[in-house]
C-alpha cells in the first residue's frame, strides 16, 4: 500500500514513538506531535462544523428567503390596505377625510407592529381606532355644525362608543376578522424566524471533549500514519457522527411537528382568514360601520346628548383630503404587476419545498457520512486503527439513548442549547396549531364534530360573522388578488345600477322614477331594502354610495309627509 507524507509548515517529519499523544496512538512509527495533534483536534471540529452548514444551507436558505419574502408582503398589504381605506375617505367623505386618514394610519401602523412582533393585542387597536374614528363621524355626519366639537367632548364620545354601539356589530365583526388572520400570520412569520434559529443553533454545536477526540481519531489520525487520503469505512463514520450529533437527533420529533403545524396553519389560513383578503377588504368593513352611524344619527344623537351632554365646539380647522393618492402609486402598481399568485398559493409552494427536508435531523448523520466524509461501500477505508476492507463493531441508532452501546463515542446527559431549541419548537407547535390565544386571538374556534372544537381546524368559507349570509346569500365566493379592484372616483359612478338582495335577488335602480309619489315610494322601498342588507354585506362592494341612498331616503320621506298634509 502507498504511504502519503504530509509536510505541514512546522510540523516536524520526525517518525518516531510519540509517548506524549493523547489520542493518535499507534504501534507503528508516527510523525505526529503533542503540538500537531491539538492543530489536528481544532481542525476536525472545523471541519465538521463546515460541513454540518453546507448540508443544511439550502433549508436556510429556503426558510430564510421566504421570511423575507413573506414580511415584505405584508408590509405592502398593509400600505395598500391604508391607500384603499383613505381613498374610501377622499372619495366618499371628502368632508372628514383630513381627520379620519390619520386615524386610518394610526391604525395600520398598529396592524403592522403587531404582524411583526409587537406586544399589542388586536382587540385593543381595533377598538382604538373605532373610538378615535366616532368623534369625527360625529362632528361631520351625525350632528354636523359650522364649527369643530371640543376636544373634551371628543374625549367623552370614544367613551361611550362601546356603549351606544354607533356602528352597528361593525367593530366586532372587525376584531373577529383581524383576529383570525392577523395572528395566523404573525405566529407564521414567528415560526419561520424560528426555524432559521434552529438552524444556526445546529449548524454552530459545541461538540463534547469525548466527540471532538473521537473525529480528530477518525479524521486526522491516519494522516498520522502518512494515510492522508484515507477516508473513514461507513459504519465507523455512523457511529462517530451519530455519537456527535445524539442531540441534534433529538430535534428530529419536533422538526418534523414543527413543519406539519406550519403545513396546517397555511392550509386554514384561506378564504375570509387569509391576510389578504381581510386588509384588502376592510375599507368595506369602515364604510358598513358609517353607514350604520348614518343611518341611526338621530337616535345617536340622542343617546350622546344623554351622556355627554349636547356638543361643545370650538372653531373649525381647514377640512378636506390631505391624503396623497398618488404617493407610491408606482411602487404599488409595481407590486400588483409583480404579484400575479395570491399570498395562499405562495405558502402552498414553499410549504411543498420545506416538507422535502422534514426527516433532515433525523438523517443528518447519515448524510453527512453518505455525501461527504465516509469512503465508499468495498473500498479500503479506516476503522479507527488501520486501513481496512470494513468496519466490524456495531453500528448504533440515532438519538441520546441509542448512543449507550456507542463504541466510538461516549455521551454524557443532554446538551442545554438543544434542549432550549426543543422547548421553543415545542412552544411554537403550540401556536401553530392555535392553543395558546387569548379568547379574541384564537382561530381554532369553530365547532368539530360534538366536540367544543378546540384544536380543530377553521374552513376557509365565510360565516355569517364575517359579513356573508348563510345559504343562498348570494355572496360570491372568489380568490382575491392583490390586482384586484382599488377605489377611485371612477369607480363611483356606476354603483347605482343594480344592487344585490339578502336572498340574492337583484334590484335594477337605474333611472327609478322620482317625479311622483309612486316613483317616491318605489325608490323609498328599494333603499330600505339595500339598507337592510347593508348590515350583513355591502351590496355594491364600492364605498360612500350608501349614505347616498339613506340621504334620499330621509329626503322623499319628508316628501311624502308634506303631500299626505
Amino acid at each position: 500500500m502507498s504511504v502519503f507524507i504530509i509536510n505541514l509548515p512546522g510540523f516536524p517529519l520526525v517518525w518516531k514513538h510519540w509517548v506524549d499523544l493523547q489520542v493518535c496512538t499507534s504501534k507503528n512509527s508516527t510523525c505526529c506531535t503533542r503540538k500537531m495533534e491539538e492543530r489536528y483536534q481544532t481542525a476536525a471540529k472545523q471541519d465538521i462544523q463546515q460541513v454540518l452548514q453546507t448540508s443544511s444551507a439550502t433549508l436556510k436558505f429556503l426558510i430564510s428567503r421566504n421570511a423575507a419574502a413573506f414580511q415584505e408582503t405584508f408590509e405592502m398589504l398593509i400600505r395598500l390596505a391604508e391607500n384603499h381605506t383613505s381613498t374610501l375617505f377622499c372619495n366618499a367623505y371628502r368632508n372628514m377625510a383630513a381627520e379620519a386618514t390619520t386615524r386610518v394610519q394610526e391604525f395600520f401602523t398598529d396592524v403592522g407592529l403587531f404582524i411583526f412582533g409587537t406586544d399589542i393585542s388586536t382587540e385593543e387597536f381595533v377598538n382604538r381606532f373605532f373610538d378615535t374614528l366616532f368623534p369625527v363621524v360625529y362632528n361631520y355626519v351625525i350632528n354636523p355644525g359650522l364649527t369643530d366639537i371640543s376636544l373634551e367632548y371628543a374625549e367623552c364620545l370614544q367613551m361611550v362608543r362601546g356603549d351606544i354601539k354607533p356602528f352597528g356589530n361593525v367593530p366586532k365583526k372587525a376584531l373577529r376578522q383581524m383576529a383570525r388572520s392577523l395572528l395566523p400570520s404573525r405566529t407564521f412569520l414567528q415560526a419561520l424566524n424560528l426555524g432559521i434559529e434552529v438552524i444556526n443553533t445546529t449548524d454552530h454545536l459545541h461538540f463534547s471533549k469525548d466527540c471532538s477526540r473521537a473525529l480528530l481519531r477518525m479524521q486526522y489520525c491516519p494522516h498520522c500514519q502518512g494515510l492522508t487520503l484515507s477516508k473513514p469505512c461507513m459504519g465507523y463514520c455512523l457511529n462517530v457522527i451519530r455519537g456527535c450529533l445524539a442531540n441534534v437527533a433529538e430535534v428530529d420529533l419536533h422538526w418534523r411537528g414543527y413543519i406539519q403545524s406550519l403545513e396546517e396553519l397555511s392550509s386554514a389560513m384561506s378564504g375570509t382568514h387569509d391576510i389578504e383578503h381581510m386588509l384588502l377588504n376592510f375599507h368595506s368593513l369602515v364604510n358598513d360601520a358609517l353607514v350604520q352611524a348614518s343611518i341611526n344619527g338621530p337616535e345617536l344623537s340622542e343617546q350622546v346628548n344623554k351622556v355627554c351632554g349636547p356638543p361643545v365646539r370650538k372653531p373649525a380647522k381647514s377640512s378636506g383630503c390631505s391624503f396623497d393618492q398618488n404617493k407610491d402609486n408606482q411602487r404599488l402598481k409595481m407590486f400588483s404587476r409583480d404579484s400575479e399568485e395570491t399570498l395562499a398559493n405562495r405558502r402552498k409552494e414553499f410549504i411543498s419545498h420545506l416538507r422535502l427536508y422534514r426527516a433532515f435531523y433525523g438523517g443528518l448523520a447519515d448524510q453527512l457520512c453518505s455525501n461527504e466524509l465516509a469512503a465508499a461501500d468495498g473500498l479500503p477505508c479506516w476503522n479507527g486503527e488501520d486501513i481496512e476492507r470494513s468496519y466490524t463493531h456495531r453500528v448504533v441508532g440515532n438519538g441520546i439513548k441509542a448512543q449507550s452501546s456507542n463504541p466510538e463515542v461516549k455521551v454524557k446527559g443532554t446538551d442545554p442549547v438543544i434542549s432550549q431549541i426543543i422547548d421553543k419548537l415545542k412552544h411554537v407547535i403550540q401556536l401553530l396549531q392555535g392553543k395558546s390565544f387569548p379568547k379574541y386571538e384564537t382561530w381554532y374556534l369553530q365547532e368539530t364534530g360534538s366536540g367544543e372544537g378546540v384544536g380543530g381546524q377553521i374552513s376557509g368559507d365565510c360565516d355569517d360573522e364575517d359579513g356573508c349570509g348563510g345559504s343562498g346569500s348570494g355572496e360570491v365566493k372568489r380568490v382575491l388578488k392583490i390586482t384586484d379592484w382599488m377605489p377611485d372616483k371612477t369607480n363611483l359612478s356606476d354603483v347605482k345600477q343594480i344592487h344585490q338582495t339578502n336572498d340574492g335577488s337583484t334590484l335594477d335602480t337605474t333611472g327609478a322614477g322620482c317625479t311622483t309619489m309612486a316613483g317616491y315610494m318605489t325608490f323609498m322601498l328599494i333603499s330600505l331594502e339595500i339598507m337592510k342588507t347593508s348590515t350583513s354585506i355591502n351590496p355594491w362592494n364600492k364605498p360612500g354610495v350608501s349614505v347616498l341612498h339613506v340621504d334620499f331616503v330621509l329626503l322623499f320621506a319628508s316628501l311624502y309627509a308634506t303631500d299626505n298634509n
